[in-house]
């Protein structure tokens, strides 16, 4: 075999060894590091307004970005899961009682709610025992509790570590995030001017879906505070708060708070009172994810619904809570990129065809 060739595969073999390795050694902190260039590249215009009010000063600047990141998005979610931690084992008591009381007259409760009573004797007419269902579902919904307390506390505790190491890679990402792009740009790209304009394309996709998802999720978790407040709610400011992050959640979205808490003031014996809950949050938290939603993120990016949608679908199914994010942006990024090749090879197209000589 020619050396030339030998050295070739031994180059090549060790370049895919090296290049799996780094990729192994990384695999932990890629998810913070999505996190880190997703907040970075959405916030990334006001560090350079901050660049501008103090020149010559990168590191500092970047390192008054992080705080305010901190400030304004991680302390609020650390505040959230420090609250849900203290409140976790309360829930966890009072489910699984809400669950022996059920098991013991599940029947007599579904029969003091109106409207449901005649469907139960109407089941239990036809030969169905409600009860014995509601006793033997017992077990299963108490370890189901369990399963969940237990994934919840995981979660969270993996929620903060990506955190803290996301704050630490968004500080690099600020201040050498645009010297490093652009290198690569001028020693790689054929063309850069075409690539610094995919590259500003790419950067308005991501502020818009980012800052529009998160300001739609507030907007309802703040509307669904409400309703919780005056339907007595317990600790309405908390699950106003879970209100907005599962808002993050396709098609369910806020339902995954709001229904259990509507039921859980039924269950009280409010009827009405849960009943108005629920049309308030189907009807005023509902529209404020189709009206606000559209506007916020289509306003910047020219993004259109459906791929914010089936980008959010896609990317929980797939890599779960960061997905919820990076799903959308991945979906309207290359569905905009794709205007924008087909917006440049058209006019050359057409000219060609203009310009090309009758045939005979």
């Amino acid at each position: 075999m020619d050396r030339r060739v030998y050295l070739s595969i031994i180059g090549a073999i060790a370049t895919a060894g090296i290049a799996a390795l780094l990729g192994l050694l990384a695999a932990p902190i890629l998810e913070p590091l999505a996190w880190a260039l997703i907040i970075g590249i959405a916030t990334i215009p006001y560090y350079n307004r901050l660049t501008q009010r103090i020149p010559n000063r990168p590191g500092r600047c970047a390192g008054l970005m992080v705080l305010a990141v901190t400030v304004c998005f991680v302390l609020p979610i650390a505040g959230l899961i420090t609250t849900i931690a203290q409140n976790a084992p309360a829930w966890f008591q009072t489910a699984q009682g809400v669950v022996r009381d059920f098991a013991t007259s599940g029947s007599t409760i579904l029969h003091s709610i109106p409207f449901i009573d005649r469907i139960i004797s109407l089941v239990e007419r036809s030969g169905i025992d409600v009860g014995g269902y509601a006793a033997k579902s017992a077990g299963p919904i108490s370890g189901g509790i369990v399963n969940a307390a237990t994934n919840m506390a995981k979660g969270l505790a993996e929620l903060m570590f990506i955190l803290v190491v996301a704050l630490f890679i968004l500080f690099f990402v600020y201040r050498d995030g645009e010297r490093v792009m652009s290198t690569a740009v001028t020693r790689f790209a054929p063309d850069g001017n075409n690539m610094r304009r995919y590259l500003s394309r790419i950067r308005a996709t991501t502020t818009a879906v980012a800052v529009g998802t998160l300001f739609t999720c507030l907007v309802q978790g703040i509307i669904a505070g409400i309703g919780y407040f005056f339907a007595d709610v317990p600790a309405p400011v908390l699950f106003a708060g879970l209100t907005s992050v599962a808002a993050l959640v396709p098609v369910v979205g806020t339902a995954i708070i709001w229904v259990p808490l509507a039921a859980y003031v039924a269950f009280k014996g409010a009827y009405v009172t849960a009943g108005l809950l629920a049309l308030w949050c189907i009807f005023m938290v509902g529209l404020a994810d189709n009206a606000i939603r559209p506007i916020a993120v289509g306003a910047k990016g020219n993004v259109p619904v459906p791929a914010v949608v089936l980008g959010a679908i896609c990317g929980v199914t797939t890599i779960g809570l960061l997905g919820l994010i990076l799903g959308p942006i991945i979906f309207a990024t290359v569905i905009n990129l794709w205007h924008e090749l087909a917006t440049v090879e058209r006019p050359e197209t057409a000219q060609g065809e203009e310009t090309r000589p009758p045939s005979d």
